[in-house]
Order: C-alpha cells, then sequence, then structure tokens
C-alpha cells in the first residue's frame, strides 16, 4: 500500500489543493455543499452509497458506506467546514514552500479527507476488502460545536465498536487519547436604565451585576483538575452616562471527566439564581454540548493496536490529551473505542499560518489504511 500511496502522493496533494480553494466556513453553506459534492463523486465512484442528509442553514450531511457493506465495525468522523470567512481564499489560496503546504483549512481538516479517500483506494488497489467494514460520517459544522450533526454521530455510529476520528495529528505527530469536554453558555442580564448623573439611584446596572458574575465564574476554574470556566466576551449599556439596562457574556466551560458535567452545571445554576444588584435579573442559557473524551479501557487497547500498527510500518506513535474540542467526544460517551488525531501532520490550525507537513500524507494515510485493515483482521480472528 504504501508504494501505491507514493506513487499518488502528487494526486493527494492537487486534491488538497482542490479542497483548499473553495471557502467553506461553517456558516457557508454553498461552499461546504461544494466540498460536499467533490466528496460525494469520489466515493460514489469507489463504488460506495453516498447518502445526504440536507440542511438548511448550514451545509448537507454526508453517511457513506460500500454498497456491499454490512453492518460496519468501524466509523471515520471527518468535518467539510473550516473556521474561515468567505473571501479567504482569494487572499492566501494553496501554496506550497519547501516540505510545507499552506492554506485555510489544509491541515483542519481538508488534507483528512485526501487521508480517507486515498486509504481507501489503497484497500482496493490491495483487494483487501477491509473498506466494505467502515462507514465515513462528513459533517458540516464541527467547527462551531457540531449542533445539527450531533445527533447524526450518535445515531450512526451506535452499533460500531471503533471510531477513528481525522482530527490533524499534533505537530509531533502525536495522536489524541483525550479532549476536555465544552460548554457554551449565555448570561443575559437584565436591569433597568437611568440617568447617570441625574438620577442615578433610580437605575439598576445590569454592568455591575454582571461583573459580580464574572468573578463567581471565573472562582469555579480548577486547573488541576481539569476544570476551567472563562467568560471570553462580554457587551453592554448603551452610553457611559446611563446606568446599563442590559449586559451579556459568552462563557466557555471544560471538563476533563464525565463526572464533573453534573457538578459544574449545578454551580453554574446556583450562581446565576441570586442576584448581587437588587432589582436585576438574570437568564442562563446554553449546554454542555461536547462530553469529555476519556481515556479509557477500550480507547487504551485500540491505542495499543494503533501502535503496534505503528511499529509494523515503522512509525512511532504517541498520544497525548488536549483541552480542544471534536466530535470525538460524541463517540466516546456511547462507549466507542476512539482515538482522534488521525490525519496527517500539520500545525497553526485556524490562523493564516495554518499548514501541512507535506512528508506525514503519505505516512498518515498509509497508517490509516493499516489500521482499517488490521481492526479487520481482528474482528474476523
Amino acid at each position: 500500500m504504501e508504494t501505491f500511496l507514493q506513487q499518488h502522493s502528487e494526486k493527494m496533494l492537487n486534491f488538497i489543493e482542490k479542497l483548499v480553494n473553495i471557502d467553506s466556513g461553517s456558516y457557508n453553506k454553498k461552499g461546504v455543499d461544494q466540498i460536499g459534492e467533490i466528496l460525494r463523486n469520489c466515493y460514489e465512484n469507489l463504488g460506495f452509497h453516498v447518502k445526504v442528509i440536507p440542511q438548511k442553514e448550514y451545509g448537507n450531511h454526508l453517511v457513506i458506506e460500500h454498497k456491499e457493506s454490512i453492518n460496519p465495525s468501524i466509523v471515520i468522523l471527518a468535518h467539510m467546514d473550516t473556521v474561515f470567512p468567505k473571501g479567504t481564499v482569494l487572499e492566501r489560496a494553496f501554496r506550497i514552500e519547501g516540505q510545507r503546504a499552506y492554506g485555510p483549512g489544509v491541515i483542519d481538516m481538508k488534507s483528512s479527507h485526501a487521508a480517507v479517500l486515498f486509504a481507501i483506494k489503497a484497500l482496493i488497489n490491495e483487494r483487501d476488502e477491509a473498506y466494505k467494514h467502515i462507514k465515513i460520517i462528513l459533517n458540516s459544522e464541527e467547527e462551531i460545536g457540531s449542533p445539527t450533526s450531533k445527533s447524526l454521530i450518535e445515531k450512526e455510529a451506535k452499533n460500531t465498536k471503533y471510531a477513528l476520528v481525522m482530527e490533524p495529528a499534533r505537530k509531533d505527530g502525536s495522536l489524541v487519547s483525550a479532549r476536555r469536554g465544552k460548554g457554551n453558555y449565555t448570561l443575559i442580564v437584565e436591569g433597568k436604565a437611568a440617568h447617570s448623573g441625574i438620577e442615578p439611584e433610580k437605575g439598576r446596572s445590569a454592568i455591575e451585576e454582571l461583573a459580580h458574575k464574572i468573578i463567581q465564574l471565573h472562582e469555579l476554574s480548577d486547573h488541576e483538575n481539569g476544570i476551567s470556566v472563562n467568560v471570553g466576551l462580554i457587551e453592554g449599556g448603551s452610553s457611559a452616562n446611563t446606568v446599563s439596562d442590559h449586559a451579556e457574556a459568552q462563557i466557555d466551560v471544560r471538563m476533563k471527566e464525565i463526572d464533573q458535567v453534573e457538578l459544574i452545571e449545578e454551580k453554574l445554576e446556583k450562581i446565576c439564581s441570586t442576584t448581587e444588584v437588587a432589582g436585576t435579573k438574570i437568564v442562563l442559557e446554553g449546554e454542555m454540548n461536547r462530553p469529555p473524551m476519556e481515556k479509557n479501557k477500550k480507547t487504551r487497547a485500540l491505542l495499543r493496536l494503533i501502535q503496534a500498527v505503528g511499529d509494523e510500518i515503522g512509525i512511532e506513535i504517541e498520544d497525548t490529551a488536549t483541552g480542544g474540542g471534536s466530535d470525538a467526544s460524541f463517540t466516546s460517551s456511547l462507549g466507542i473505542a476512539t482515538i482522534d488525531g488521525l490525519g496527517p501532520i500539520g500545525g497553526n490550525a485556524h490562523s493564516d499560518k495554518e499548514y501541512l507537513e507535506i512528508p506525514s500524507l503519505v505516512e498518515r494515510t498509509y497508517l490509516l489504511a493499516t489500521i482499517i485493515k488490521r481492526l479487520v483482521e481482528k474482528q474476523n480472528m
């Protein structure tokens, strides 16, 4: 398979260039659907059935299985959206400098789409039917929390045994075996406006109340135990000489263990159940939208198999935990053995310096194809 992939490395890069040079931010339905159409055609040409799940606001999701597949045991997750707004490609299209390729979404995660597609092509070339045992889910809005695809992923993945998630490998090549869970909340405070010079005593400051809440919320952080609460965005008031009647805060919550979720939710509700400034009212909106991906017994076993595959083909595999979120949390919470970071190696995702390490493209695609092969062999033993 490695020789096949080496012979097709230029085609892989050309395919990545084609995807990178299409703006496909999460809110750009047209662009994401253009990516989806390209991928749909590629998989259909390989004998796969592609089910399109239409979306009104975001791009359509795709669920892909071979026409001869029966109860696939492996689910592969990859997202088609990026964080970049429309027009980014015009500013900095795909380019190659030395051993690196640059461009919006090149590592997060358009190179991963090339890896999955060409891993399947390599298996087909070997006449190895392991590709008939996989289900591929491509969603359109992972970068904003997978609001419409979470339930789809949970439904389609629930009967599988292994989840291979195609977020990029870390800069040092490490895979991801654990991720912190994530919650997004909005705290809304309503007060009473008044002129701050003429009759300030008649006002009820929403900003003052919010200030109290920000301090209390930040005190919930327990970094030693993997809990962080961050108020990252605030707004409120109408003018400097007006007691504010409205204020809002966007809150990011992270936790390491599933048992911490209920505890944090209880503390958030308690803080927001009372006010410090008489006459103000509080509404807390949001939810924990991604549970933690824990390094449990099943995940450890899958990691050991992947490390054995790495040893077999000459790639040293390390793993790490990260605070960032991904759809791996959804499969992990279902009790499915899950490993993330199986895409090519790169760095500086979500920035104008985002890059792909080109030599890792063949290496990590070969790794992915061999993992699929070994998992199916294990299942058939």
